[in-house]
């Protein structure tokens, strides 16, 4: 299929397919005009890149863990990267938590008369 093609079928843009070329996360054949062609087999590819970027892996990470998902082969280290990364994932969602339950203690105070208790008419 050609750029075009894959580009709609994964709701991704050309210009997104053509970046992931540049940083060797997804490869294509040329045709004698020079039109890119990509197997059926890139769209999953493609959605496996999307999801890897946004888990928040940078292209660099992506591009060395492709082949060990691809082959389902993964050394120590990567493994400890990625486990490394899942905590730091984590840990922002506890920051997140923890700043969207302080935003609905805000909220509360904010449609509450702290001095009767009762609640404040929208203005």
């Amino acid at each position: 299929m050609r750029i075009g093609e894959l580009a709609t079928r994964t709701s991704v843009s050309v210009r997104a397919l053509r970046y992931y070329e540049e940083q060797n996360l997804l490869a294509s054949e040329r045709s004698p005009s020079g039109q890119r062609q990509y197997p059926d087999s890139a769209v999953d590819r493609v959605h496996l890149i999307q999801q890897l970027y946004a888990a928040g892996l940078p292209s660099k990470s992506i591009a060395e863990l492709l082949p060990c998902v691809v082959n389902g082969e993964a050394t120590p280290e990567l493994l400890a990267r990625l486990s490394a990364e899942h905590d730091r994932i984590d840990s922002r969602i506890g920051d997140l938590v923890r700043a969207r339950d302080r935003l609905g203690i805000v909220i509360a105070a904010a449609t509450t008369n702290w001095r009767t208790g009762e609640r404040c008419r929208p203005q």
